[in-house]
């Protein structure tokens, strides 16, 4: 592994982990989930141990990190979640999580890695789309972090240039899917900033 693949790397684990910790200290602060997709949190925690997955049996340690932390930020948002919204709040995680964790399992069971890798990467596209929706839709996006999309932008950009370099196609798909989601979602709040004219804060 040359030096810039490694950088790449670790720039992603450094983004992929942080990029959820925004989100949670702004619920944490604000004690708000307002445009917070519930549902596309469930979809973060599922989607992460899929990745784990392919990390493991692709032989793409260095993802695996990041999936691992991915995981558990997403498991805490929904716990913050059920705190705040109760019996409504589960039901969506929940929607989220068997939507999203079923779908891998044919390729998984009945295919081999690369199958798998493209599926999980297709659907990593789709996996920001709940929390897209929740962003366009709300006129009040207090609950978003700008932060958090913002690096949620930067790691999509990084595994896409990974996936290019290693001819990954998991990665080089789900790299271009969420660039789009993440770009959607920042261009949601920072109209939203320019309408209030008052900053979005940075958590």
């Amino acid at each position: 592994m040359n030096f810039a693949v490694a950088f790449l790397i670790v720039l992603a684990n450094v983004l992929g982990a942080g990029m959820i910790l925004p989100q949670v200290l702004r619920v944490h602060q604000t004690r708000s989930t307002a445009g917070v997709s519930l549902s596309g949190t469930g979809v973060g925690i599922v989607m992460n141990l899929w990745w784990v997955v392919y990390g493991l049996e692709a032989g793409v340690p260095g993802m695996i990190p990041v999936s691992v932390a991915g995981s558990l930020l997403y498991a805490t948002i929904a716990f913050q979640s059920l705190r705040l919204l109760g019996l409504d709040a589960a039901r969506s995680i929940a929607k989220g999580i068997l939507s999203y964790g079923v779908v891998p399992l044919g390729p998984y069971l009945l295919t081999d890695i690369r199958t798998l890798g493209l599926v999980i990467g297709l659907m990593y596209t789709v996996q920001f789309a709940p929390a897209a929706v929740a962003a366009v839709s709300t006129s009040d996006p207090t609950g978003i972090s700008l932060l958090t999309w913002t690096m949620a932008l930067l790691e999509a950009v990084i595994w896409l240039a990974y996936g290019i370099i290693t001819r990954d196609i998991a990665l080089t798909v789900g790299g271009v899917g969420g660039s789009a989601m993440a770009s959607l979602i920042i261009l949601q709040l920072t109209s939203h900033r320019g309408r209030s004219r008052r900053l979005v804060p940075l958590v």
